[in-house]
C-alpha cells in the first residue's frame, strides 16, 4: 500500500534537515567553529533548531503512517503534516532570534498541539473504527 501523504511529508522533511543542516554549517563557517558549539550562541541556537526537528520528526512521521494506514487519505491529515513541516521552518528561522524569535514559539507550539492531536487521534481509532461496524475492539471481546 503506497501511503501519499506519509511519503510526501517524509521527502518534506528531508529537504528542510538539508535546509537546517547548511543554516548550521553556514554559522560554523562565520564562527570558525569546527566541532561542538565552541560555546558560541549562534551554532548553539542552530544546532539545537536541526536537533529539535530530529527529535520531533520519528513521532510526527510514525503516527501520520498508522493513522493513514488505519483510515486512508485525507484532507485533514494533509493539512496537519502540512501545518507540522511549516512550524519547524518557523522554529528554526526563529531560533535565530531578534525579530523572528516568535517563530520559535508558533514552531513549538504547533509542534505540541500536532503531537497531541495526532497521538490522541491514534488512540482512538480503533474505538472509533468498532463503533462504526457495530464491534467492540478484539481486547474488549476478549476480556
Amino acid at each position: 500500500m503506497i501511503l501519499p501523504i506519509t511519503l510526501t511529508i517524509a521527502g518534506a522533511a528531508a529537504l528542510v534537515n538539508i535546509w537546517l543542516m547548511i543554516r548550521v554549517g553556514q554559522v560554523r563557517t562565520s564562527e570558525k567553529v569546527s566541532v561542538g558549539d565552541g560555546g558560541n550562541e549562534k551554532v548553539i541556537r542552530r544546532m539545537r533548531a536541526h536537533a529539535n526537528f530530529g527529535e520531533s520528526l520519528p513521532i510526527i512521521l510514525i503516527l501520520i503512517a498508522v493513522i493513514e494506514l488505519a483510515t486512508g487519505s485525507s484532507t485533514w491529515l494533509w493539512i496537519v503534516g502540512g501545518l507540522y513541516m511549516l512550524g519547524r521552518v518557523a522554529h528554526g528561522i526563529g531560533m535565530d532570534g531578534g525579530k523572528l524569535g516568535k517563530g520559535r514559539m508558533i514552531g513549538t507550539v504547533l509542534t505540541m498541539l500536532i503531537t497531541l492531536g495526532l497521538g490522541a487521534y491514534a488512540i482512538a481509532i480503533p474505538y472509533l473504527i468498532s463503533v462504526d461496524m457495530g464491534t467492540q475492539p478484539a481486547s474488549i471481546q476478549a476480556g
